[in-house]
């Protein structure tokens, strides 16, 4: 979508019913999602912390954030976050992003991070990466996604397409989140040309800098699937050397909100207050 100041991402606000919030984060899904993977997510969350509400944000070439100029990269997105902030009349206290998200919001962090008091960056290593190191997991539903008999007549066929794949019904359920109907049936809401942009500007960013020396008024949280496939020992050193981050493990895999959405909100309870 844009508007008189240029691109700004699609959202939208979660807040409990009947509460008067007086605190913002915005909450970034991963690549090839959008801001619907986490709606469920974000009404828990705000049931059991309703002093904040949540922006959820369909990042560019995601959802319905479509139309960006280029180059699509980590720091266009962390950007775009930004212009959202102007827009909303309000900047977020806290940013919570997963994978692909959880790089975003680190630079946004560092960029654009007047009035942020906490970051979370959930199983997305900060560093760079081969092509390869991008994840089986989400290298196989990129292969997958291609190979989708696109349009469908119903989200049933991508289940059933996802599961022939070899995925469980969570991750076959969670990607019909990103469909949308057309006159000949579902299509995809994401662009991929935007994605694979997205991706390779995803592994060539290294964040570690920022982590090794983030502001003193600026709490940094890290977050680690220890059953998904993201992290080499190396890198988990590294983290468990950091001094100023807060490092969590969940015993989930690469989709821990999928995986276990109550560990999640458990774990960011250190930011959100204990409920």
């Amino acid at each position: 979508m844009s508007g008189g100041m240029g691109f700004v991402c699609a959202h939208e606000v979660v807040e409990a019913p009947g509460a008067s919030p007086t605190r913002s984060a915005f909450l970034l899904h991963g690549i090839l999602g959008s801001r619907g993977n986490w709606r469920g997510f974000a009404r828990a969350m705000v049931r059991e912390h309703p002093d904040w509400r949540l922006v959820l944000v369909d990042l560019r070439g995601h959802g319905e954030s479509h139309g960006a100029a280029g180059p699509h990269t980590v720091a266009a997105c962390a950007a775009d976050l930004d212009r959202l902030a102007v827009e909303l009349g309000e900047r977020p206290a806290a940013v919570v992003g997963h994978s692909f998200g959880g790089k975003v919001a680190l630079a946004y962090a560092r960029d654009f991070g007047r009035g942020l008091s906490a970051v979370w960056s959930l199983d997305s290593p900060p560093g760079k990466s081969d092509a390869g190191a991008a994840g089986g997991e989400v290298a196989g539903v990129i292969e997958a996604i291609r190979k989708a008999p696109m349009p469908v007549e119903s989200r049933q066929v991508i289940v059933r397409h996802f599961e022939a794949a070899g995925f469980g019904k969570g991750i076959a359920g969670w990607m019909t989140t990103n469909l949308r109907r057309g006159e000949a049936g579902f299509e995809w809401v994401f662009d991929l040309a935007v994605v694979d942009a997205l991706l390779a500007d995803y592994r060539a960013v290294d964040l570690w800098p920022f982590l090794e020396a983030p502001p003193l008024s600026l709490a940094v949280h890290v977050l680690v699937a220890t059953r998904g496939d993201r992290w080499s020992a190396g890198e988990l050193a590294r983290l468990d050397g950091l001094a100023d981050v807060g490092v969590h493990r969940l015993d989930a895999g690469h989709w821990v909100h999928v995986d276990d959405p109550s560990g999640v909100r458990a774990a960011l309870a250190e930011t959100f207050g204990a409920g």
